[in-house]
């Protein structure tokens, strides 16, 4: 199994997907980036992380660990599917991913002053960055040397 260097590049972008989940590739990567100390500022189980663990009911330790075991993508779906606490259907992994993907900042005025206080960091000038995945995928763009 090889393990990413998120020193040397980012994690897959929010958007990828397995077995229809988004946001599962990018933890799966930071999780095996984790393992070989070659995670960079990428943290696993981290705010957004939880939001797949929470939908699963998976335990991150417990994923961590199947990583910890070579597993690939597909043996760690294969896991999931077995042990997640909340089933759901295709019709709700689809919607859930949909949310995920186009999910902006809450409407708090911190969330919001963060968010955009961010985005006008990174790219002064972008207009269209208006979702968390938008914003991840610059940040990720941007800290490896592309330009906003």
């Amino acid at each position: 199994m090889s393990y990413p260097d998120l020193t040397q590049s980012p994690p897959r972008s929010p958007r990828a997907t397995l077995g229809g989940y988004a946001l599962l590739p990018r933890m799966l990567d930071k999780g095996r980036a984790t393992l070989a100390g070659k995670n960079g500022e990428f943290h696993y189980n981290c705010p957004l992380d939880q939001h797949i663990v929470n939908f699963l009911g998976i335990d991150a330790d417990e994923l961590l660990s199947e990583l910890k075991a070579g597993k690939g993508d597909t043996e760690i779906l294969e896991w999931i599917q077995v042990h997640q606490k909340n089933k759901h259907t295709p019709w709700e992994i689809q919607t859930w991913t949909e949310y995920q993907t186009h999910r902006g900042p809450d409407s708090d005025p911190e969330t919001v002053e963060f968010f955009y206080g961010s985005v006008k960091k990174l790219a002064p000038k972008r207009e269209d960055i208006r979702t968390w995945a938008d914003y991840l995928d610059l940040d990720d763009y941007v800290t490896f040397g592309g330009k906003a």
